[in-house]
Protein backbone atom coordinates (compact mmCIF):
# COMPACT_ATOMS: atom_id res chain seq x y z
CA UNK A 1 0.00 0.00 0.00
CA UNK A 2 1.37 3.18 -0.60
CA UNK A 3 2.70 5.00 2.21
CA UNK A 4 1.31 8.45 1.49
CA UNK A 5 -1.12 9.84 -1.23
CA UNK A 6 1.20 9.30 -4.66
CA UNK A 7 4.15 6.80 -3.22
CA UNK A 8 4.31 3.36 -4.18
CA UNK A 9 7.26 1.38 -3.11
CA UNK A 10 7.74 -2.21 -4.73
CA UNK A 11 10.03 -5.04 -5.79
CA UNK A 12 9.71 -6.25 -9.34
CA UNK A 13 12.19 -8.53 -12.52
CA UNK A 14 13.64 -5.61 -15.01
CA UNK A 15 12.98 -7.31 -18.38
CA UNK A 16 13.62 -6.30 -22.01
CA UNK A 17 10.50 -5.31 -23.82
CA UNK A 18 11.18 -7.98 -27.02
CA UNK A 19 11.63 -5.87 -30.06
CA UNK A 20 13.85 -5.95 -33.00
CA UNK A 21 15.22 -2.60 -33.08
CA UNK A 22 15.74 -1.56 -29.57
CA UNK A 23 16.51 -2.76 -26.28
CA UNK A 24 13.87 -1.49 -23.92
CA UNK A 25 14.46 -2.48 -20.29
CA UNK A 26 11.20 -1.91 -17.86
CA UNK A 27 10.18 -2.62 -14.64
CA UNK A 28 6.44 -3.80 -14.42
CA UNK A 29 3.72 -1.76 -12.00
CA UNK A 30 2.01 -4.56 -9.78
CA UNK A 31 -1.31 -5.17 -10.91
CA UNK A 32 -3.41 -3.54 -7.34
CA UNK A 33 -1.13 -0.73 -7.93
CA UNK A 34 -1.64 -0.28 -11.47
CA UNK A 35 -5.26 -0.09 -10.90
CA UNK A 36 -5.09 1.96 -8.15
CA UNK A 37 -3.09 4.50 -10.38
CA UNK A 38 -5.93 4.61 -13.09
CA UNK A 39 -8.34 5.07 -10.94
CA UNK A 40 -6.85 8.08 -9.43
CA UNK A 41 -4.50 9.25 -11.98
CA UNK A 42 -5.56 8.29 -15.23
CA UNK A 43 -7.40 11.69 -16.31
CA UNK A 44 -4.03 13.30 -16.38
CA UNK A 45 -2.52 10.76 -19.24
CA UNK A 46 -0.74 11.71 -22.41
CA UNK A 47 0.19 10.33 -25.58
CA UNK A 48 -0.29 6.37 -25.58
CA UNK A 49 -1.90 6.51 -22.23
CA UNK A 50 1.29 7.64 -20.15
CA UNK A 51 1.63 9.40 -16.71
CA UNK A 52 4.02 11.09 -15.69
CA UNK A 53 5.75 9.80 -12.91
CA UNK A 54 9.28 10.68 -10.42
CA UNK A 55 10.95 7.44 -9.57
CA UNK A 56 13.86 6.50 -7.16
CA UNK A 57 15.78 3.39 -7.38
CA UNK A 58 18.68 3.43 -5.48
CA UNK A 59 19.89 6.54 -4.86
CA UNK A 60 19.03 7.64 -8.04
CA UNK A 61 16.27 10.02 -8.69
CA UNK A 62 14.47 11.17 -12.21
CA UNK A 63 11.11 11.94 -13.96
CA UNK A 64 9.79 9.92 -16.57
CA UNK A 65 6.50 8.09 -17.19
CA UNK A 66 4.99 4.85 -16.94
CA UNK A 67 3.00 3.35 -20.02
CA UNK A 68 -0.27 1.35 -20.42
CA UNK A 69 0.39 -2.66 -20.71
CA UNK A 70 -2.06 -4.44 -22.43
CA UNK A 71 -1.16 -7.67 -21.46
CA UNK A 72 -0.57 -7.25 -17.73
CA UNK A 73 -3.91 -4.15 -17.21
CA UNK A 74 -1.12 -2.17 -15.06
CA UNK A 75 2.20 0.00 -16.37
CA UNK A 76 5.39 -0.41 -17.49
CA UNK A 77 8.32 1.50 -16.20
CA UNK A 78 11.19 2.61 -18.76
CA UNK A 79 14.51 2.39 -16.80
CA UNK A 80 17.21 4.12 -18.78
CA UNK A 81 20.68 2.73 -19.60
CA UNK A 82 22.23 5.38 -17.29
CA UNK A 83 19.77 4.36 -14.19
CA UNK A 84 21.10 0.92 -15.00
CA UNK A 85 24.35 1.79 -14.56
CA UNK A 86 24.25 3.96 -11.88
CA UNK A 87 22.57 1.18 -9.78
CA UNK A 88 24.40 -1.70 -11.28
CA UNK A 89 20.93 -3.84 -12.17
CA UNK A 90 20.27 -6.06 -14.82
CA UNK A 91 17.85 -8.10 -16.56
CA UNK A 92 16.19 -10.50 -14.09
CA UNK A 93 17.23 -8.99 -11.31
CA UNK A 94 14.91 -7.64 -8.80
CA UNK A 95 14.68 -4.20 -8.11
Amino acid sequence: MPKKKGFYSMTETMFIYPSENANWHFLPITKKYGQEIKKVYGKNSRGFGSLPVEVKIGETVWKTSIFPSKSSGSYLLPIKVKVRRAEDVEVGEKV
